[in-house]
């Protein structure tokens, strides 16, 4: 009876483990994967969080790697029964060039695929990204599409850029805009609202709508999705999901302020302050100061013709394809989230003063 309860548990590899989703992945497996008996994370850079993971009942390794190195990728995959791959380049600001980041988003990505074809590791869940698909440069919204959706995906962005196919018995599963405890970009709004006295300026009209997903939620869809393709795998296998949850549809700034606003900032002006054509205008500048001084300075400021376009495009799905393929339903509801991730922006607020 040992024997066969041990047969049982499952090495898992989570890539990119350290980061953002891919820490939240991590903890989620552990918690609420009962067949889980090796849990290897695979990062450029270890958290000093993971050592306190290795005290518990399943065996914690940690491997320092990356993505484009396929031979280190090779390692890190063999003997793995499940691979999750979350490692990816997110960059909207252009910190990073454009070969970078198809080194790491499409090579890197390559690489995963080949250790597994290579080791004979049978599944692989992909994290995608929903700026595969849009929005496009062209501004055109996309209502409360789900995944069979037409929509017309034109990117001059490098970091949407991203093809290849996933030859393995696989699913990709498709964020909106991710939010909760670690996000960056969240934080960073927030010292800069602190940097202006507790003032936010609307830029957005607060008609266009854009779909968001609690961290904890995408985690979640993750690690039911790799329990459920073997058993699923034809149905499964080859499938796109959008992830989702019960986070309310609002503009980028307005569902900011779910969280900045009990936080002690203030969103000015019921309407943006600046026209359109001048925010076109220091979008384009901005790009133009980039190039211009990329070779001597690091310049990437929140405000670029891709950000731009992306904040005023309406972009929001409706689906129920993750339930009806493998019982997802969002484990943190939105008020949940929402107290969440306050409490961590409150959190890092107090350690940036």
């Amino acid at each position: 009876m040992a024997d066969s309860a041990q047969a049982q548990k499952l090495v898992y590899l989570v890539t990119g483990g350290c980061g953002f989703l891919g820490e939240h992945v991590v903890r989620m497996l552990l918690q609420r994967e009962p067949r889980l008996g090796e849990l290897r994370v695979f990062d450029r850079h270890l958290g000093p969080w993971l050592e306190e993971l290795k005290t518990g009942p399943v065996r914690v390794t940690a491997i320092q790697g990356d993505v484009t190195e396929a031979h280190e990728v090779a390692a890190a995959v063999a003997g793995a029964h499940v691979v999750i791959h979350t490692a990816g380049l997110v960059d909207v600001f252009g910190r990073a060039s454009p070969e970078t980041i198809h080194e790491v988003n499409v090579q890197g990505t390559r690489n995963v695929i080949e250790a597994c074809v290579q080791t004979g590791t049978r599944f692989l869940v992909y994290t995608s990204s929903m700026e595969v698909v849009g929005p496009n440069t062209k501004g055109h919204p996309f209502y409360r599409g789900n995944e069979d959706t037409l929509y017309e995906a034109v990117h001059r962005h490098p970091y949407p850029c991203v093809h290849g196919g996933l030859p393995l018995v696989t699913c990709a599963l498709r964020p909106t805009g991710i939010y909760g405890e670690g996000h960056q970009i969240m934080r960073d709004f927030y010292r800069q609202g602190l940097r202006l006295g507790g003032w936010l300026f609307r830029a957005i009209p607060a008609s266009v709508e854009h779909g968001r997903v609690y961290v904890g939620n995408v985690a979640w869809m993750h690690v039911l999705a790799a329990r459920e393709l073997e058993r699923r795998a034809a149905l499964m296998g080859g499938q796109v999901y959008f992830c989702y949850d019960g986070s309310p549809y609002k503009s980028y700034e307005d569902f900011n302020m779910e969280f900045l606003g009990p936080c002690g900032l203030q969103l000015v002006g019921a309407r943006p302050l600046l026209p359109y054509w001048l925010l076109v205008f220091l979008a384009a500048l901005n790009a133009l100061l980039q190039w211009l001084l990329r070779p001597l300075v690091l310049y990437a400021p929140l405000l670029n013709p891709y950000t731009l376009a992306v904040a005023n495009t309406t972009f929001t799905v409706s689906t129920d394809k993750a339930q009806r393929h493998f019982g997802y339903e969002p484990l943190f509801s939105w008020e949940d989230s929402r107290t969440r991730t306050i409490l961590w922006v409150q959190a890092a607020g107090s350690s940036a003063q």
